[in-house]
């Protein structure tokens, strides 16, 4: 499983920015995505992710509201929407996807939410 990541930039406090995550392959050759998000200093940290199979999508409470994931099967692409940016959201965002015991990781994009 190879994962491509995609989005991500600059933006002032409340805007937006959509992150892309492609698997090599199909959506539905693994058991979930998740996004995590990273800053200097500290542990990466779970954002949100989703099960391709089912309907589970799950968000930590730091972006439950503002962050809404999006689902393209025909891509075999997962994104992560991202609305009403803070300050501390800025980080370095990974994909991570499951596949039975294996994990793979994109290769991380920055989110700099700055004023």
């Amino acid at each position: 499983v190879q994962l491509v990541e995609s989005g991500g930039g600059w933006v002032q406090p409340g805007g937006s920015l959509r992150l892309s995550c492609t698997v090599s392959g199909s959506l539905w050759d693994i058991n979930a995505m998740k996004w995590y998000r990273q800053v200097p200093g500290k542990e990466r940290e779970l954002v949100a992710g989703f099960i391709p199979a089912g309907s589970n999508t799950h968000y930590e409470d730091a972006v439950k509201g503002r962050f809404t994931i999006l689902r393209d099967y025909v891509k075999s692409t997962g994104h992560l929407q991202m609305d009403n940016l803070k300050l501390e959201d800025t980080a370095v965002y990974y994909c991570n996807a499951e596949q039975g015991q294996d994990n793979y990781w994109g290769q991380g994009t920055q989110v700099t939410v700055s004023s």
